[in-house]
């Protein structure tokens, strides 16, 4: 496949909203992508239902979660260049500061690696500059095996020992 791939951003914007409800609920909006390097640019809008605290406005860290989440997800989408089943299998965050209250996140994951049955993502979430990151973080997800039963030992290369 050539690496100058053009990406609809509205229509893959739209796909995205519309075959996973929760990211519909969030608000969330496809900014930027591209296949080489697999990268995903998410929109997180600021919205009152969205507070962790009532106090201080700012964005809960669940919904700060799921963007980064979304994004790596997708970035894997944009690496494997055709449609595959892919599940969160970890999902470490770093809260380095709070959001800025009244403001839009965004979030930008790398998918970096894949193996037969695994992707590999970092991920960052920020205001205007990704070198001033709200959070961080590192992710792996599970590629599908398209039916067979596959053991985490065998995603991982060994054999499985009885």
């Amino acid at each position: 496949m050539p690496e100058d791939i053009v990406i609809d951003i509205a229509a893959m914007s739209a796909a995205f909203r519309d075959l996973v409800p929760f990211n519909s609920a969030l608000g969330l909006s496809l900014e930027d992508a591209s296949v080489s390097p697999a990268v995903a640019v998410l929109r997180l809008p600021w919205a009152g239902r969205l507070i962790g605290n009532p106090e201080t406005g700012v964005i809960h860290g669940g919904a700060l979660t799921a963007l980064l989440d979304a994004a790596g997800g997708l970035s894997v989408f944009l690496k494997l260049r055709q449609p595959t089943p892919i599940a969160t299998l970890d999902l470490r965050i770093d809260h380095l500061k709070p959001a800025t209250p009244r403001r839009d996140v965004l979030g930008r994951a790398e998918c970096f690696k894949t193996t037969r049955n695994v992707g590999f993502v970092r991920a960052i979430a920020y205001h205007d500059d990704p070198n001033d990151p709200i959070a961080t973080s590192a992710a792996t997800f599970t590629i599908s095996t398209k039916g067979k039963a596959v053991t985490g030992h065998e995603i991982f290369g060994r054999k499985e020992t009885p």
